[in-house]
C-alpha cells in the first residue's frame, strides 16, 4: 500500500532549526487586542482569547446586550422564488431558507462582520448591535446550492496591508468576494469588479442547469497576502463524474490565482498511483468543506481534504485514494505540498476530516514542538508536529474487516493514533446498548441480532441480503457522530484540546437506483439511526459529551456529558422512575477565555431553555447557565471594547422570526 508519509521540502530544515528555540509561532498563539480577526480568533483555529473581565465569579450575571436580526429576513423569499426561477427547481422550497446562520462573527477596530445564510454580509456596531451596512451579491439567484445543503455559510475572513482593509467571503453560487471593510463597495480591482469565479478551471463544475453542483459553505484562510479556498461538493451524487474538490490560493490584492493544489492528482504526481484503473480521471470530491487553518509564520496552510465521490461505495474508485481523506501541509505561497498524512484509507463511512486543524505548541517528554492536531469524525485526535508531519506518537496500520458489498475495494489496514485515545465511543459491542433498566437492555439485546455490527470500520452492508444483515450494517460513529464542523478550542497557556462530540449510530444505505438514474452500482440512500425499545435510543449515554485532551502528555484530562440531555428521553414513560445522569447530545461549539470553557450547548438547560454554558477548564464543572433566545446555530466568540467584554454567537430563528447574532456581557 502507497505509503500516507513523505518527506518534506528542502526549505523546511532551515525551518527545524529555528523551531528548536523558544519563539512561539504567531499562527497559534488566540486571538489578540481584544479583536478577533478570524473565523476561529486566529489563522492557528484556537478559538482562544486572552480576555479575563468575565470570570467563575461574575459569569452568573452575564445578560444580553444587544441582539441582531439577519438582515436576510428583510428580503421577501416568495418574492425571490418569483423573480429567479432557478430556485423552483424540483418546487424543492424547502431549501430556500435563512435560518443558516451558522456563522461567527469576525471583529476588527469597533466593528463586527457576518456573513448570512443567504451569503449577505453585514458590519454591526460591536457595542449597539446596530447594521453600519449591508452587501448583498444576490448569490441566491443563480438557484439553490448543492440541494442536499440548501442555503447555508459559515464565514468569513479579514485582510489588511495597513492601509487597505478587506472582508472576504465565498459564495453560495461559489464566487469569492471583496468589499472595503469600512464601505462595504466592492473591490473593484479585486477579481472581475469585486469577484472572482471559482468554478472556473475546475472540471465538471457548472452552475447551469441547476441545482448548482460545487459551492462554498465555510470561510476561506488568510496566510501572507494569499486567500486559500476550498469548496464544497455534494457527497450524495448519482453520478461517478462529479466537481474535483482542489484547492487554490488567490492573489488577496488582485484576485488573481497564484496556485492549485490538485486533490486528485493528475499522472505523474504524488498519489495518482493511488487511483487504481483510471479512477482520477472522472472521480470527484476530495474537497475541503470545512475550515483549515495557518501558520503565516511558518508560511505554511494545513488543509483537511474530505472523501471521494460517493462517500460510502468506493467500488469505482479502487485503491487509496490520496488526497482525499488527508490532512495535507502545502506552502501558502506556492501551494506546493509539504507533507501529509491519510487519515483514512479508501472512505467508506464518510469520515473526512470534518474540522479545521488547530495549532498549538506542546512539552511531549520534555521536547517543545510545534503541533497540529486533526480531530475526526470517528473521535480519533492525530497529532502531528507542523513543520514536519510525523506523528508526535505513534500511528498504527491495523487490520479491520473486508467489505463483503460486490464490487467494492476495501483497505486491508488503517491508522489508528495510539494517543491520545478516542475522545467518544468506536464500534458496537453489546456492552454498549441501552441499559437504563434490566427490561430496554434485554429488548436492545433482541433488537441488535438483525444487525450487522462490530469494531470500527467494519464497512457498510447491503440490506436484505443474509440471515444476519436485514437490516444492515450499525455505524459507530456515525458521520454525524465524533467532531463535526464545531471543531475543537485549545488553552495555549496549558495545551488543552477541548473537543465536543456526539454518540451518533447510523445505518448506511445502499441503494440501487438503476441505469436510467445513475451509473453508480450503489449509492447512499437514506440514512437513519438504528432505533432502541419504544423510540428510545439504542444505545446508552451520554449522547453529547465534552473531552479535555491534555495534549503534552496524550492523555484524556476529563469528559463530562454536555448537559441534561433530550426531554424526550428523560420523561419517557419508561424511565419517569429511573435516576438519570446528564445524558447529553449533540455538539457544542466551544470558545476557551483565559477564564473559562464557553460552550453553546445543544441540549436544553436545567429550566429547559436554550443556554450557553460556562465551564471551569481544569475540570469541566458546570459554573452557569446563561439563557439564550434560541438554539446555538455558529461557535461564539469575544471581544472587548472600551474594557467591556462580550460573548456573541448566532441562535436559531422561529417560524416567524430570522435567526438572531446574540451579544452578552456584564451589567
Amino acid at each position: 500500500m502507497t505509503s500516507s508519509r513523505t518527506a518534506i521540502c528542502s526549505g523546511c530544515v532551515i525551518l527545524a532549526t529555528l523551531a528548536a528555540g523558544p519563539t512561539i509561532m504567531a499562527g497559534q498563539h488566540g486571538a489578540t487586542g481584544g479583536e478577533w480577526r478570524s473565523y476561529a480568533g486566529d489563522p492557528g483555529s484556537t478559538k482562544y482569547s486572552p480576555l479575563a473581565e468575565i470570570t467563575s465569579e461574575n459569569v452568573g450575571n452575564l445578560a444580553i446586550a444587544w441582539r441582531w436580526a439577519s438582515v436576510d429576513g428583510r428580503l421577501d423569499l416568495d418574492e425571490l422564488r418569483a423573480q429567479h426561477p432557478a430556485l423552483q427547481v424540483a418546487n424543492d422550497t424547502a431549501n430556500v431558507s435563512i435560518n443558516g446562520l451558522k456563522g461567527t462573527p469576525l471583529m476588527v477596530g469597533d466593528a463586527l462582520y457576518l456573513s448570512t445564510a443567504l451569503s449577505q454580509v453585514a458590519a454591526i456596531d460591536a457595542t449597539t448591535g446596530q447594521t453600519r451596512w449591508v452587501y448583498d451579491p444576490q448569490s441566491y439567484a443563480a438557484g439553490i446550492p448543492i440541494m442536499v445543503l440548501g442555503f447555508s455559510n459559515r464565514g468569513l475572513t479579514y485582510w489588511s496591508d495597513g492601509e487597505q482593509e478587506r472582508i472576504i467571503w465565498a459564495t453560495g453560487d461559489a464566487r469569492l468576494h471583496a468589499v472595503d471593510a469600512q464601505t462595504g463597495q466592492p473591490v473593484l480591482e479585486f477579481g472581475d469588479g469585486g469577484s472572482v469565479d471559482l468554478m472556473r478551471g475546475i472540471p465538471r463544475a457548472r452552475r447551469n442547469p441547476p441545482p448548482i453542483n460545487y459551492s462554498v459553505t465555510s470561510p476561506p484562510v488568510v496566510c501572507n497576502d494569499v486567500i486559500i479556498v476550498g469548496s464544497a461538493v455534494s457527497d450524495q451524487p448519482r453520478f461517478k463524474e462529479s466537481p474535483p474538490g482542489h484547492v487554490r490560493g488567490f492573489d488577496a490584492r488582485t484576485g488573481e490565482l497564484r496556485w492549485t493544489f490538485r486533490t486528485i492528482p493528475d499522472p505523474g504526481e504524488t498519489g495518482y498511483d493511488t487511483w487504481e484503473d483510471g479512477a482520477a480521471s472522472y472521480t470527484g470530491n476530495a474537497n475541503v468543506w470545512t475550515m483549515m487553518s495557518a501558520d503565516p509564520e511558518l508560511g505554511y496552510a494545513y488543509l483537511p481534504v474530505g472523501n471521494a465521490t460517493n462517500d460510502h461505495y468506493g467500488g469505482h474508485r479502487p485503491g487509496t485514494n490520496l488526497f482525499a481523506n488527508s490532512l495535507v501541509c502545502v506552502e501558502c505561497e506556492t501551494g506546493e505540498r509539504v507533507w501529509h498524512f491519510q487519515l483514512v484509507h479508501h472512505d467508506l463511512w464518510d469520515y473526512d476530516p470534518p474540522a479545521a486543524p488547530t495549532l498549538v505548541d506542546i512539552v511531549v517528554d520534555g521536547q517543545p514542538i510545534q503541533a497540529v492536531a486533526q480531530v475526526t469524525k470517528h473521535a480519533f485526535t492525530f497529532v502531528f508536529d507542523r513543520l514536519t508531519g510525523d506523528p508526535v506518537w505513534p500511528i498504527d496500520e491495523r487490520p479491520v474487516p473486508a467489505s463483503t458489498v460486490p464490487g467494492e475495494w476495501t483497505s486491508p489496514t488503517q491508522p489508528f493514533p495510539t494517543r491520545p485515545p478516542p475522545f467518544d465511543r468506536q464500534g458496537v459491542t453489546e456492552s454498549d446498548l441501552i441499559d437504563f433498566t434490566p427490561e430496554l437492555r434485554a429488548e436492545a439485546v433482541e433488537i441488535l441480532r438483525d444487525y450487522v455490527y462490530g469494531p470500527i470500520f467494519t464497512p457498510p452492508s447491503l440490506i436484505g441480503t443474509g440471515p444476519r444483515d436485514t437490516r444492515g450494517t450499525i455505524e459507530l460513529p456515525g458521520y454525524t457522530g465524533g467532531a463535526n464542523w464545531n471543531g475543537a478550542a485549545v488553552d495555549p497557556e496549558t495545551g488543552f484540546l477541548y473537543v465536543g462530540s456526539t454518540t451518533q449510530p447510523i445505518i448506511p444505505a445502499l441503494v440501487e437506483l438503476g441505469p436510467d438514474r445513475s451509473n453508480l452500482r450503489y449509492t447512499r440512500g437514506r440514512m437513519r439511526p438504528p432505533a432502541g425499545p419504544d423510540g428510545l435510543p439504542l444505545f446508552k449515554g451520554p449522547y453529547g459529551r465534552i473531552t479535555a485532551i491534555d495534549l503534552n502528555r496524550g492523555a484524556i484530562a476529563w469528559q463530562r456529558a454536555n448537559g441534561r440531555g433530550s426531554p424526550a428521553i428523560r420523561d419517557h414513560a419508561r424511565l419517569r422512575d429511573v435516576a438519570l445522569p446528564p445524558l447529553g447530545g449533540g455538539r457544542d461549539f466551544l470558545l476557551v477565555t483565559a477564564t473559562l470553557l464557553f460552550s453553546g450547548q445543544q441540549t436544553p438547560g436545567v429550566d429547559g431553555t436554550w443556554v450557553l454554558a460556562a465551564r471551569d477548564k481544569s475540570s469541566g464543572e458546570l459554573l452557569a447557565e446563561v439563557p439564550l433566545p434560541g438554539r446555538t446555530i455558529g461557535s461564539p466568540m469575544t471581544y472587548e471594547v472600551d474594557g467591556r467584554q462580550y460573548v456573541a454567537l448566532t441562535v436559531r430563528g422561529s417560524r416567524d422570526n430570522p435567526p438572531e447574532l446574540v451579544a452578552l456581557a456584564l451589567p
